[in-house]
């Protein structure tokens, strides 16, 4: 209960930034399982440019597994705040025990379509016959751990949730430092090349299941995941999915978005093109995940205190993550524009790829500027249980703008690869006005009236 009475009492500035920077820390670490991923692959002798873009295709389906996981534990995680900040621990503990028997059948599920149809999926997504086997060969290991995936990421938010922002930041930590520390024994030592990255991944993500599953059953918890609690209720269920589908719609909506630049730049380009566009997706998570860490972070506060009526301490927290978030994506996009080659050469030797990265990355990443602003206004409205808003918005930046916006913009004028590039900041600017006008107007009404 002493984490429940600091959400409710604690200076709402100091408590945010004390949830929310271990949980900025533990994205950023996440994010390393992918980027160390490509760093290392992108430097193989000979065969690093082509080994990249066989790892970028992949990328799709890495992000369909990450957002089940997003739909049963954000989703769950958001209502058991919820129901914390009304005191209700037992109905969240019931949460907790759904959305934890949700992601074993999403891996069972996932695991197996996905291993009987990867090539065929893997060529949609941008492969070529050059890259086909790279990409095959990461994506097949890294399918056999899709279980230790959906436990890890779904079920550590809800030790962020609970206040326990340190330990889901260890249950982060540990993974991605014992995969900086494999990828290159299995990779080069070993030499088994993008199949090592795979493994090591793997193995990483195992090691984070156990201690998330260690800490949900032990004794430090408040939330513990219990026998009787697994059995699938239907209204439990559906809440959780009701409130799991907005960022579970961010996520494979980020998929298509891929998929289509990936095809778009073989189209127009060739596989160099498609391994400049890893390493863009690579810094766009790199710049984003701060972002929805932080936000992750104020989202108990405000999820709690709303759920407790105390609406001054929703207003100021939403005000803090508001100012941080924007400066932030300010901040990074200046830097991205300003140092466009060192950023490209943390990924890659090959002086080609790093020519031709240089103005297609500063056109690219410009929008995220105002990214900041998008993100805290769509996951605030998520911790106020908001959903069908916050679906509306999740489809609003990629499906509605950005999908018909890079299929359309390559064919007029013959622009296409600086047409399928500009879409991207048309798209971020369009989205970000229309966010925060939509959050202006409806906060005043959420949070004008006590619940």
């Amino acid at each position: 209960m002493q984490n429940n009475n600091s959400l409710e009492t604690a200076p709402v500035t100091k408590l945010i930034f004390k949830l929310a920077i271990p949980t900025v820390l533990a994205q950023l670490v996440n994010l390393l399982y992918n980027i160390v991923d490509r760093i290392y692959v992108g430097r193989i002798p000979e065969i690093g440019s082509l080994s990249l873009a066989g790892l970028g295709v992949t990328f799709p389906i890495i992000l369909l597994i990450s957002a089940f996981a997003m739909l049963a534990g954000m989703g769950g995680a958001s209502r058991a705040a919820v129901s914390m900040g009304a005191k209700n621990n037992d109905t969240a503990e019931k949460i907790l025990g759904n959305s934890t028997m949700l992601l074993l059948i999403f891996s069972v599920v996932l695991s197996v379509v996905f291993l009987m149809t990867k090539d065929r999926i893997l060529m949609r997504f941008g492969a070529s016959q050059d890259t086909i086997g790279y990409a095959s060969d990461y994506i097949t290991i890294y399918l056999c751990g899709t279980i230790f995936v959906q436990l890890a990421l779904g079920l550590n938010m809800f030790i962020t949730n609970q206040g326990f922002t340190k330990t889901s930041m260890l249950t982060v930590c540990i993974g991605a430092v014992l995969n900086i520390v494999l990828d290159p024994i299995f990779i080069y030592v070993f030499g088994m090349g993008v199949k090592g990255a795979a493994l090591a991944t793997v193995i990483s993500q195992a090691v984070s299941c156990l201690w998330v599953l260690k800490f949900l059953t032990g004794k430090k918890t408040i939330l513990k995941i219990k026998l009787k609690n697994l059995l699938p209720v239907k209204e439990i269920v559906f809440s959780i999915l009701s409130l799991g589908v907005s960022p579970f719609i961010m996520q494979v909506t980020e998929c298509l978005i891929q998929l289509t630049f990936n095809n778009g730049m073989l189209k127009y380009g060739n596989d160099l093109y498609v391994a400049l566009m890893s390493i863009l997706f690579s810094l766009t998570q790199l710049i984003w995940m701060p972002l929805q860490g932080f936000s992750q972070g104020a989202q108990p506060v405000i999820g709690y205190n709303y759920g407790a009526g105390n609406l001054q301490r929703v207003k100021k927290a939403f005000k803090v993550q508001f100012i941080v978030n924007l400066s932030f994506s300010i901040a990074a996009i200046g830097m991205v524009e300003l140092f466009p080659k060192f950023f490209l050469g943390l990924f890659t030797n090959d002086a080609e790829l790093i020519n031709i990265g240089i103005n297609t990355m500063r056109l690219f990443l410009v929008g995220m500027a105002v990214m900041g602003a998008q993100s805290a206004c769509q996951q605030t409205f998520l911790a106020l249980g908001e959903a069908k808003i916050s679906v509306f918005l999740a489809c609003l930046r990629k499906v509605i703008l950005l999908f018909p916006l890079a299929l359309i913009l390559p064919k007029v004028g013959g622009m296409g690869i600086w047409g399928l590039l500009l879409a991207e900041p048309v798209s971020d600017v369009i989205a970000a006005t229309c966010t925060t006008t939509m959050f202006y107007f409806r906060s005043k009404k959420l949070l004008s009236v006590s619940k």
